[in-house]
């Protein structure tokens, strides 16, 4: 399954990695629960997790990362967690979440720079007040700035490619950031071609201006839209599927009769076919298995091979095979 990420992990190269980082004066927890940090709230723990409070911190952290090989000590980037599922078996290297640092907001005219921790839906409140529009689509994402430009996260019609310029990107590789055109960035439906140990730390938005009220009614209008149509009470990742050239994920999984469909604590939302929603208590491999027999289901039907918007990260045994 290309969604499942299984990387291995030297535990001998992970424990120096984070004796390395906790030498140089870095915040380090170990066997920190990742649950609890996405939106969905199931999964188990990172073997290494580090949240760097500025860029100074985060340079040092992807310096010390520099001499290992991606094979030993593998890195995760978590934004808010909204698309992210993490195996029971947890993570096996260092996990890092980006801290208060990296949430500046700066205006210059028709354009703004934000750091990669703002929200998104944040983001789209703070432009409709300073009377900037483009970024409506953004109070419907429950996303991070870094990782809405990583997925290129959109809805309403609206998509981070629309509206980006450049993002600041920093890597082991490349430790300080430096500006990227959004052209380079390998955008597309929901995706983006950069490198799974990029971190974005900052981006730049190119929007216009326009009546603050009216703005704000469009605001209004996709919220309103999301809290009759979702489940937005219960937790999920949003969509779960991405949606096939010409049609509806949500209509192929509702046509095949999986609303209501059950795998343990995970369930197809009777609200919205296209949400995956979750009891307390749920493991990480309900909700696998659930989205697997929704795939293999709407293929069955006669659909297309549905694509995931989530990311499945960690060992989850037999299910993620072939």
């Amino acid at each position: 399954m290309s969604f499942v990420w299984s990387p291995p992990a030297d535990p001998a190269a992970v424990a120096d990695l984070a004796a390395r980082l906790t030498a140089a004066g870095l915040a380090v927890q170990t066997a920190r629960p990742l649950g609890p940090l996405t939106t969905f709230g199931v999964g188990g723990a990172a073997a290494v997790f580090v949240e760097p409070v500025d860029q100074a911190a985060l340079t040092r952290i992807l310096e010390l990362l520099a001499p290992s090989p991606e094979s030993a000590v593998p890195m995760l980037v978590l934004g808010k967690g909204s698309n992210l599922l993490v195996a029971d078996a947890g993570f096996p290297g260092l996990a890092l979440r980006l801290g208060r640092g990296f949430t500046r907001r700066h205006r210059e005219g028709d354009r703004i720079e934000v750091g990669a921790g703002v929200a998104m839906p944040q983001l789209a409140a703070w432009t409709a007040r300073s009377g900037l529009t483009g970024l409506e689509f953004a109070a419907a994402i429950p996303a991070s700035v870094g990782g809405s430009v990583r997925m290129n996260a959109g809805a309403h019609s609206g998509e981070v490619a629309d509206v980006l310029a450049g993002a600041d990107l920093a890597s082991p590789e490349q430790p300080h950031p430096r500006r990227v055109a959004a052209a380079e960035l390998g955008l597309g439906y929901r995706r983006s071609a950069l490198p799974p140990r990029t971190v974005v730390t900052a981006a730049e938005f190119r929007l216009r201006p326009d009546d603050p009220v009216a703005i704000g009614q469009r605001l209004a209008d996709h919220r309103a839209w999301r809290r009759h149509t979702q489940p937005l009470r219960a937790r999920s990742c949003g969509s779960t599927f991405t949606n096939p050239p010409g049609d509806s994920a949500g209509r192929l999984i509702e046509a095949a009769g999986l609303k209501g469909l059950r795998v343990g604590g995970a369930q197809i939302s009777d609200r919205h076919a296209n949400f995956i929603v979750v009891d307390p208590g749920t493991r990480a491999a309900d909700v696998l298995g659930l989205l697997v027999r929704v795939q293999r289901a709407v293929r069955e039907a006669g659909g297309p091979e549905l694509r995931p918007e989530v990311r499945a990260v960690g060992d989850f045994g037999g299910l993620a095979g072939p």
